[in-house]
């Protein structure tokens, strides 16, 4: 489930997204706790530059909110429950590089 929870995350990122911004991000999920009525997940988006975390965010918060509310509508889709989706992004300078931050987001290096 957190696979396809990233790939949706992901996949609104290529959409909303120009330039290298698609790249140059991983996404994780944190944590996912589902309830019968309802799933709360807590996801990061890994950027390797500041000045990616700015575009990420866009202008008082709206480019990841729209971000959020397009992949919540595709995963309350997916699993048929509501979702409570938490986005954050954080830098993570050259990840692309780095041969142990690929191994953790699954990449063999």
């Amino acid at each position: 489930m957190r696979f396809f929870i990233t790939e949706i995350i992901r996949e609104k990122i290529l959409n909303n997204y120009q330039q290298e911004i698609p790249y140059s991000v991983q996404v994780e999920v944190e944590s996912y706790e589902e309830t019968e009525k309802r799933i709360h997940i807590r996801s990061v988006i890994y950027v390797a530059r500041d000045s990616q975390k700015a575009i990420i965010i866009g202008k008082g918060g709206s480019a990841i909110k729209k971000l959020g509310m397009q992949a919540r509508t595709d995963i309350e889709e997916f699993t048929g429950k509501k979702i409570f989706l938490e986005l954050y992004v954080k830098v993570d300078k050259d990840w692309r590089d780095n041969e142990a931050e690929l191994k953790r987001f699954g990449y063999e290096a």
